[in-house]
Parts: C-alpha cells; sequence; structure tokens
C-alpha cells in the first residue's frame, strides 16, 4: 500500500513536469516561429539611455527691461558613455566633427568618473546636423542634444560686468567651485554670469528612450521638464553704457592719433547713483567679445586675447589699482577740517614749492601766490595741500582714507575685487623696511606714493560726497525676475551708513569741488552743460610709461543723481585724457532728461589742458 502511494506521487509528479515542458517548448515556439523577427529586432542592440535636457540660463534685463543677454535654441554633438570605443567611430567622429582624436580621448579621459554623455561640439550648424543624423548608423554612440546657447547679442557691450559661460572643467568639478553640476554643463566663468549662477543656471531635465544598434529611437519614456535659471534685472542703463563705450573708443583713438596720448590703449569709467549705490555704466577698455567663450574659444583668438598687454580680460574698474593723484585731495583736506588744521578761508602761500622740502613743488614749477581752500582744490595746487599733510600728519592721512572706503573691497557683486592700499609708516616698512619721511607724507597728501585706489572705490567717495555724507555699497543687479518679470528675490547689501565726516566739511569739498568746473577751474568746459557739475581732476604717476589721467565728477550739483569716474592709462594730463569722457556721460544722461538736444558738439574733447591741471 505505501509503494503505492509513492507510485502515485512519482506519476503526478512526472505529470507535472511534462505539463511545464510543454508550456515552455510552446513558449519557445511562439517567440521563435511567430513573434522571431519582432525580438530579434528586439536584442539587437536595443537599450536604454538617459540623457539630460539642459535648462536655459536666465536672461539679463538692464534696467529698462532691455536684453543683455539672452539664448538661442542650438543643437550639440554628445557621446554616450561606453566602456571603451572602437578607432574607426573615433576617427569617423573626428573627421565628422573636425575635432582631433587625441581631443576626443582626452574628453574621454576626463570623464571617466562621470556618468554623463560627454559633450564633444555645441552650437551645430545645420549642415552639421544634417551630416550627423546621415551617418547615425555608424556611430550609434554619437547623438544630438538639445542645447541652448547663451548669446551676447551686443557683443562686447558690458562684457566686463556680464561675463561670460563656458563649460564647466573637471578640475571645477573636483574642487566643488561649482554645486551640483556635471559634465557638460555650462557656468558662468566671469562676471554676473559667474557671481549669479546658481540663480541665472536652474536645474535640468531629463529623458528616457529606448533605441536600437543604429540610434534610432524605437520608444519614448517620461521625461522630467527642465527648469529655467531666474532671470536677473540690472541697474545698468543700456543706452548709457552703449554711448560711453563708443564715445570712449573714439576718444583712446583720437588721443592716439593726435599725438597727445600715442599708448593710450586702456581705459575704465565707472557711473553709479549717488543716492543709493547703483551703477549705471561699466566700461573697461580693452574689452572682448563673450560669444567667443561659449562654444570654447579657438587658440588663435585665446591668443590674441591673453597675449594684448592692456589685459582685455580684466576688469579694471574694480581690478585696476592706480595712485589716486589729485582726487585724492578730497581726502586730505576732509582731515585738515575735521581736525581743525585749516579754516575755509585761511590763506596759504605758494611759492612754487614747499619751503620744508624744497625739493617738491607744483608741476610745471607754477607759483600761484596766496590760496584759500576752494581755489586750492579748483586749480589742484600741490603746495597748499602738502601744508595740509603736514599739518594733520599721515596717520591722520590714511584714517580719513579708510573713512572714505579706501582700503578695502567696496563690496560690489563682482568676483576679483582689488582693495587697494592705504599709504602708512607700517605699508612702507613691509614693502621697502624703510622709516617714513616727511617727502612720504607730501606725496600721500597729494595721492602719490604708496597710495592705490580702484576706480570703483574713487566712485564711492564721491558719492559719499554728492550725497552729503553717506556710504552706500555700489550694485549691479537691481532684483531677481521670473519668466513673467515678477520680482522673487532682491539680493541682500547693506544699507547707507554716514561716515564719520561733518556736514560742514562736506560742504567745503562740494564748493571746491564746483569751482573747479567753473572759470578758472583745471575743467571749465563744464560750464557749458545745462546742469553745473562739481568735479576734480587727477594725474596718476606710472613707473612704466605716461602718466595716467583721472576726472571725477557729480551732478546736478543742486541735487546729485549721477557719480562718473574715469581713468586712462598713460593718458596724461585727466582734464584732456578722462575729462571729455565723463563730460560725455552727463551729456546723455541730460539728454534722457530732456535737459538738452539730442546733438550737441562735443568742446572739450580737442581742448588742451591749462597750465594748473596738471595734477
Amino acid at each position: 500500500m505505501l509503494n503505492q502511494k509513492k507510485a502515485d506521487r512519482l506519476h503526478i509528479m512526472l505529470a507535472l513536469c511534462m505539463v511545464v515542458f510543454v508550456v515552455l517548448l510552446g513558449r519557445m515556439a511562439y517567440m521563435q516561429l511567430w513573434r522571431g523577427d519582432y525580438y530579434s529586432k528586439q536584442s539587437d542592440g536595443n537599450r536604454l539611455r538617459q540623457s539630460r535636457i539642459i535648462a536655459p540660463r536666465g536672461i539679463i534685463y538692464d534696467m529698462h527691461g532691455q536684453e543683455l543677454v539672452n539664448n538661442l535654441p542650438g543643437y550639440a554633438a554628445v557621446l554616450q558613455k561606453q566602456s571603451e570605443y572602437k578607432p574607426e567611430t573615433l576617427q569617423r567622429i573626428s573627421d565628422l566633427l573636425g575635432i582631433p582624436v587625441e581631443k576626443i580621448k582626452e574628453r574621454i579621459k576626463e570623464s571617466a568618473n562621470f556618468y554623463e554623455p560627454i559633450l564633444l561640439k555645441s552650437n551645430l550648424s545645420p549642415e552639421m546636423v544634417t551630416k550627423i543624423e546621415e551617418q547615425r548608423r555608424y556611430m550609434p554612440e554619437v547623438m544630438l542634444a538639445v542645447q541652448p546657447i547663451r548669446n551676447y547679442p551686443y557683443h562686447e557691450l558690458a562684457v566686463h560686468a556680464l561675463g561670460y559661460v563656458g563649460e564647466v572643467s573637471s578640475y571645477e568639478i573636483e574642487k566643488g567651485l561649482f554645486k551640483n553640476v556635471v559634465q557638460g554643463s555650462i557656468v558662468g566663468k566671469s562676471g554676473l554670469e559667474q557671481s549669479y549662477d546658481k540663480i541665472l543656471r536652474g536645474q535640468d531635465g531629463a529623458f528616457m528612450e529606448e533605441v536600437d544598434v543604429g540610434g534610432n529611437v524605437v520608444k519614448h519614456y517620461d521625461s522630467v521638464q527642465p527648469v529655467p535659471g531666474k532671470n536677473i534685472k540690472l541697474t545698468l542703463d543700456l543706452r548709457l553704457q552703449k554711448s560711453l563705450e563708443e564715445f570712449t573708443d573714439k576718444h583712446l583713438a583720437f588721443l592716439r592719433s593726435s599725438g597727445l596720448a600715442p599708448r593710450a590703449r586702456a581705459a575704465a569709467v565707472v557711473a553709479i547713483d549717488p543716492r543709493n549705490g547703483a551703477v549705471r555704466a561699466m566700461v573697461s577698455r580693452p574689452g572682448y567679445d563673450p560669444n567667443l567663450f561659449v562654444h570654447g574659444i579657438s587658440s588663435k583668438d585665446w591668443n590674441r586675447i591673453n597675449n594684448d598687454e592692456n589685459y582685455p580680460m580684466n576688469n579694471k574698474v574694480i581690478s585696476g589699482e592706480y595712485p589716486p593723484g589729485s582726487t585724492f585731495k578730497i581726502v586730505t583736506g576732509s582731515a585738515a577740517f575735521e581736525l581743525n588744521k585749516v579754516g575755509l578761508d585761511e590763506p596759504i602761500f605758494d611759492g612754487g614749492f614747499h619751503p620744508l622740502v624744497p625739493t617738491m613743488g607744483n608741476a610745471g614749477g607754477e607759483v600761484l601766490g596766496w590760496l584759500t581752500f576752494i581755489k586750492a582744490l579748483a586749480m589742484s595746487d600741490n603746495v597748499y595741500f602738502y601744508e595740509l599733510g603736514y599739518r594733520v600728519g599721515i596717520d591722520n592721512i590714511a584714517k580719513y582714507a579708510r573713512i572714505y572706503g579706501f582700503g578695502e573691497p567696496t563690496g560690489i557683486d563682482l568676483e576679483g575685487e582689488s582693495k587697494g592700499l592705504v599709504a602708512s609708516k607700517q605699508v612702507k616698512r613691509e614693502i621697502w623696511n624703510e622709516d617714513w619721511r616727511l617727502g612720504d607724507t607730501f606725496n600721500a597728501a597729494i595721492g602719490q606714493g604708496f597710495n592705490l585706489t580702484t576706480p570703483i572705490q574713487l566712485a564711492v567717495m564721491l558719492g559719499i560726497v554728492a550725497n552729503g555724507g553717506t556710504k552706500y555699497q555700489p550694485y549691479l543687479v537691481d532684483s531677481i525676475t521670473d519668466s513673467q518679470g515678477n520680482t522673487v528675490e532682491t539680493p541682500k547689501r547693506s544699507e547707507g551708513k554716514h561716515i564719520d565726516v561733518s556736514q560742514k566739511t562736506i560742504d567745503y569739498i562740494r564748493m571746491g569741488m564746483s569751482a573747479t568746473t567753473q572759470e578758472g577751474g583745471t575743467a571749465s568746459y563744464f560750464s557749458g552743460l545745462p546742469r553745473d557739475i562739481a568735479g576734480k581732476t587727477g594725474t596718476a604717476e606710472n613707473s612704466h610709461g605716461r602718466d595716467h589721467g583721472l576726472f571725477v565728477a557729480y551732478g546736478p550739483v543742486e541735487d546729485p543723481e549721477l557719480v562718473v569716474v574715469c581713468i586712462v592709462e598713460q593718458g596724461g594730463f585727466g582734464s584732456t585724457a578722462a575729462g571729455p569722457i565723463v563730460y560725455k556721460a552727463f551729456e546723455e544722461f541730460f539728454k534722457e532728461r530732456g535737459w538738452m538736444p539730442e546733438e550737441k558738439p562735443q568742446p572739450a574733447q580737442a581742448e588742451q589742458a591749462p597750465a594748473q591741471s596738471q595734477q
């Protein structure tokens, strides 16, 4: 009986095995005979691939909503990650895209630690897209990716403020210089593109698709749409910016061709609103076209830019360090008034040199006789300010220089700002290991010697004078907006702070600067404008050639709305080198307000500097 039960179980198990075998055999027959062609195609190299959808960067607008930077639609050629690539495939890709095989191998090697497709070439022409499609079956590893292309429609316009973008490098990723980026990402490399990269970049999307061995799409799967970057609205005025750049280039050419300044090729100009620190224009010359960097700059273009002795890549407004020259007399005068070392109407005699250091006097040996503060500042007299420097001493000069913001970054929303240098006993000891001398104090009092400043620092100083004593942090980004133009964020910046200088002293400085642009001053041609302007000329010593020319001004005097600072490297006298550019800034500013005709001859460009304007 027991044996019979065992036999029955065995028969049942055999029967079940037969059933399973028949089912499997039938399924195999179905797959091989009836569905063989379908599954043959499916198995012939089919695979899933995930591709990234690059988010378009945010648009950059000027203060009036005009686009300064935008995006264009485009295609990029990318290489899917493989454990290895056939030499003939790499050669075919090289021939098609015009990229050396070694360069392709280098990109493959750099991407070894990343899973993203390798960007080979962006901004493909329609002809290139067609060729890739035609040869897709020979190189299925190559695919086309839709990619928004960064576009700078005005080319060099405001390039040092706007900056440029480029593909993130493996070094930048490894060092964590950019957060949440993968290989092939486009990131900001300089200017506002860099400072606000995280906001402008947005979030990439992705999609999954099934492809056959030839790279042809068999099936699409769900996708995650990219989130475009936020837009930013700047404080820059496109019209003023454009006008200043065009005129600066024209004026530099005039200085060279006329023989006034044969090597004047570099300049820095900045205009700010003294009421809040908003930057209305920022010009640094020479410049460059940021579009060259978007797709990977060529060796020819890079060598041309990099080997230029005037450093086109440097933003001279924030990183150029120059002796402030006679514009610094504002600081020396402030120290003297605050410490009660001089009276507004107290006369000081200028005999052409200072009696305590007879070797130090006025440029050209001029003798201006008895002077009070307003006339001394208007005529930029050296001997008068040597005496003020002697009375207050170097420690107090340095103290008030720092009160006005010298010796430290202004905090403008750009990377790479220099802090300059305030002349002091310590600085000389650190640089030369020498004791301080009276002649050093005299030099410091007129902005020479160890003093170094940036144009943006001069603009902050002048803004303080213009608005009556409040120091503002300069800034370029007014607000961050969404695609509908709604403000979603306002960048944080420090509030204005009143400096430790009395209103009486500020008023004295303003009176002296106003006299500079009137008859008898070093920039009397400014009296031709429809509103009064207050200004100051300056000459910065340059050990590598002709002196740099400076001019700083604000206006209208009765209610200041604009501060303009200009420095022309190797331009010579500030009145002829930098003054006409500042004049143009106010001319355009007044045109926008309807205070003067649209067309007016420029009287200052060819005007020679009066003898007393050499400081």
